[in-house]
């Protein structure tokens, strides 16, 4: 019998990229939902292989039901800064496996906080997978194998236009502003403000030399956990560079009070969303991640450093949690408990994944 995979949120552009990695390389039976009570599957996908659930998430008890009648859970429905782990215990409680693409670290510390009792039921849940997080958390992985030591990681991103993922990205660009936050540098936890300390990176084309700023990631707390490192540095940039700047003078000059204010997000996402419609014509819609990891290798100060590009972020996104859905169900990827990638996803099974689905992460 296939196994039965439930992705919610699953009718919009991440949600359909996954499913469209998973129809591509397995066997399985997919279910799509969306909040409407008719609802297609989405452009591309086989009506054979994928069919379509009305569901609302909060209605605790039709949750159940669909988790229940699945044998892996992907959660794809953000902005993640809005929700609970309400998807996660109920994966917990039917002991069905869960993945999924979020990029919120509110939510990141609520999914780690269920990591006992989800290894207590014998459940495998892999947080934050997508293009980054997530693949760029096994990219660092990676690059820290190439060393003896590895010290400081620098994880670069850069995003083209709107990168083929709708109005969701820019939902979560303008929420990633609202407060700052702590990251590991020099062995201690400090703080930043959100779009701050622009460095110049060069990407491949293309981004060209293209801003990165301090951005609000999961890795940054993930990663201090899973390597003994003093810095881990996370910047995020878009292209053209006019948004960096654009996003820049909101995070600098508009009131706190504006940015945490639903509406304004809302306002500035349509806005930016809309912007984008014109230039990505010639911006495109791609993605580059930039990993970039100091250390010590044979006793003296090394650096290894890899990128990833890929035409499409959504498509990437789905590349990357596509993956390891495939894993967990084909039983190669097997760590009950609730894990970040680069905790549970060895660097063999990584290369084995991106080389099958053509993604390929050069070093520079």
């Amino acid at each position: 019998m296939a196994n039965r995979v439930l992705i919610i949120g699953g009718r919009g552009r991440i949600g359909s990229s996954v499913a469209l990695d998973l129809v591509t390389h397995t066997d399985a039976e997919i279910t799509v939902t969306g909040r409407e009570a008719e609802g297609s599957i989405g452009d591309g996908l086989p009506p054979e292989r994928v069919q379509y659930l009305p569901l609302n998430i909060a209605d605790s008890t039709v949750l159940r039901e669909a988790v229940s009648s699945s044998n892996l859970v992907i959660h794809t429905a953000g902005p993640f800064h809005y929700r609970d782990a309400s998807v996660l215990k109920t994966c917990i409680e039917a002991g069905v496996n869960y993945t999924d693409v979020s990029d919120s670290r509110s939510f990141t510390h609520r999914a780690l906080d269920l990591r006992e009792i989800a290894q207590k039921a014998g459940i495998t849940a892999i947080i934050n997978t997508g293009i980054f997080p997530g693949i760029s958390n096994s990219m660092v992985r990676r690059d820290v194998e190439q060393l003896d030591t590895a010290e400081h990681i620098h994880l670069s991103y850069v995003v083209g236009g709107s990168g083929g993922a709708g109005v969701t990205v820019m939902r979560t660009t303008f929420l990633g502003l609202q407060t700052p936050f702590d990251v590991w540098k020099n062995g201690n936890w400090q703080q930043v403000k959100p779009y701050t300390d622009r460095e110049t990176i060069e990407f491949p084309a293309p981004y060209g030399k293209t801003g990165v700023y301090w951005f609000d990631m999961p890795e940054v707390m993930t990663l201090p956990e899973t390597f003994p490192v003093k810095t881990v540095i996370t910047k995020f940039g878009t292209f053209p560079d006019l948004y960096n700047h654009l996003t820049w003078f909101v995070a600098k000059y508009w009131p706190p009070s504006w940015l945490k204010n639903k509406g304004v997000i809302e306002f500035l996402s349509y806005v930016s969303y809309g912007m984008t419609g014109v230039t990505n014509s010639f911006s495109g819609v791609g993605v580059a991640v930039r990993s970039q990891v100091s250390g010590i290798k044979n006793g003296k100060p090394a650096q290894v450093c890899s990128i990833a590009l890929h035409d499409n972020a959504a498509a990437a996104t789905g590349i990357g949690t596509g993956s390891i859905a495939q894993l967990i169900l084909e039983g190669k990827l097997t760590k009950p408990g609730v894990w970040s990638v680069e905790q549970a996803l060895s660097t063999e099974l990584f290369e084995r994944s991106m080389e099958s689905r053509h993604l390929k992460i050069d070093r520079v």
